[in-house]
């Protein structure tokens, strides 16, 4: 287990099992015979933004995935050790892969939505889970919508295609439709690293307002954004945790050598 410092040097082990929305207990994510995730034993704090930092291939993407079962769409892919959600192993063969998915939703790097209307993208998962009700559902997509940032600028193109917006209007549309089925937890993987800087600064306005209600787990390679957007920031290098703690320590005291060589660009 990793010595997990708090920003007077204090160990916070204790505490951070008490807040811990999820918790991941020596977890390995293997590609066929390579290990690309080792042993990594992780809090995530409910109600914060945990930043996964670290240079390319280090296993920050692989282990954002692992945390609501992505990983099992590559073939030969396969996981060890626990991953809990309230406590609970999202492993265990009780479990509905769907239901974990809907509870622990994923923003990926490029923005995705699907070909049809604006409307309809933010509604889609909500149909899937039977929703038919006209007035449900407008409710539930402005409000997403409003919680994305993004209402005021596309309430009078909802029926327009979500492929004219662009690209950090989609990223926000994208979440849009994540937020629309109620997520415990969101996962983000590098979205902002297709979009423009102001696009950049409203998206990182928005997952700042967004924890006040919601769980978030973010993979950046930008040192920057890490430092402005997150509470809890984990390093990661060659698949395995090197350090972990409150943001503000980890960039300014750094416990971990290889760490202050990586925040400061002396590799990665």
């Amino acid at each position: 287990m990793i010595n997990v410092l708090g920003r007077q040097g204090r160990p916070l082990e204790g505490q951070l099992e008490q807040r811990a929305k999820m918790r991941t207990e020596n977890l390995c994510v293997y590609y066929g015979s390579l290990l690309a995730v080792k042993y990594v034993s992780l809090p995530v704090v409910r109600h914060s933004v945990t930043a996964l930092i670290g240079p390319s291939g280090c296993g920050k993407s692989t282990f954002l995935r692992a945390l609501n079962r992505m990983n099992e769409v590559i073939p030969g892919a396969r996981t060890e050790g626990r991953v809990l959600l309230d406590g609970h192993d999202i492993h265990d063969p009780s479990l509905d892969v769907a239901d974990l998915r809907r509870r622990v939703g994923m923003v990926f790097q490029q923005p995705n939505p699907f070909p049809m209307s604006v409307y309809d993208n933010v509604a889609y998962g909500l149909r899937i889970q039977g929703i038919r009700d006209r007035a449900t559902l407008d409710r539930i997509v402005e409000n997403s919508l409003r919680e994305a940032a993004l209402w005021d600028e596309v309430k009078d193109r909802m029926r327009r295609s979500a492929l004219e917006l662009s690209g950090g209007q989609q990223q926000r549309l994208v979440i849009a439709r994540v937020l629309a089925v109620r997520p415990e937890v969101i996962l983000m993987d590098e979205p902002a690293s297709a979009l423009d800087p102001v696009s950049t600064a409203r998206l990182e306005d928005l997952i700042h307002d967004l924890k006040r209600e919601y769980t978030i787990v973010i993979v950046t390679h930008n040192m920057r954004q890490a430092a402005r957007v997150s509470d809890w920031t984990a390093f990661m290098l060659n698949g395995e945790l090197i350090e972990y703690g409150p943001t503000e320590r980890i960039f300014t005291n750094p416990s971990d050598p290889r760490t202050e060589a990586y925040i400061t660009g002396r590799f990665g």
